[in-house]
């Protein structure tokens, strides 16, 4: 989306709707079904704010796609932080965290979009780029390499990062369901 062509953005969106779309069903596979926010609308609301930004300088597909699922991100907690303010304190979303996110099984990996939400804000103070990593890798699925890429860090680092961002989140995110 080069600055000075205002088409630029209208040329975009079709080479990467389907890249954009599949991150959107990635979201959805994780969460309770009957969600009220489709993958669709998510797709076409995190590709306005991407488009509407003009401050941003593409680097790689890699940045492009850590940027967009920052936004989907975003678009889902604000949806979730809406439908629970409209039922005062119900209606939070939940999702089911991958394995290689949070050890367990079932319904102890099932957590509300809120909490995790919430959890990433709290390791983001103690290690930003943890968080960040976490962002990119559960939210995004970029890879180890590719995150390492968008970070402008090493493999290694990414992947002790990634170690022990699991873990933190893992705990904090079980003691979370035991309060």
């Amino acid at each position: 989306m080069d600055r000075g062509d205002p088409a630029a953005a209208e040329q975009l969106l079709p080479l990467v709707y389907e890249e954009l779309r599949a991150l959107a069903a990635s979201f959805f596979a994780r969460q309770a079904p009957g969600h009220t926010l489709q993958p669709t609308a998510l797709v076409h609301e995190a590709y306005f704010r991407l488009a509407r930004n003009e401050n941003i300088e593409w680097e790689s597909r890699a940045h492009f796609m850590a940027v967009a699922a920052s936004a989907m991100r975003q678009i889902l907690i604000n949806h979730a932080r809406d439908k629970g303010a409209a039922k005062r304190g119900g209606g939070r979303q939940r999702v089911t965290l991958d394995e290689n996110v949070m050890p367990g099984s079932g319904a102890d990996r099932e957590l509300d979009l809120l909490a995790i939400d919430q959890a990433l804000q709290k390791l983001a103070d103690l290690s930003e780029r943890q968080a960040r990593i976490v962002e990119l890798r559960f939210f995004s699925g970029l890879t180890i390499a590719e995150a390492a890429h968008v970070l402008g860090v090493g493999t290694t680092t990414v992947e002790d990062d990634w170690q022990l961002a699991k873990a933190w989140l893992a705990r904090e995110l079980k003691d979370g369901r035991e309060k």
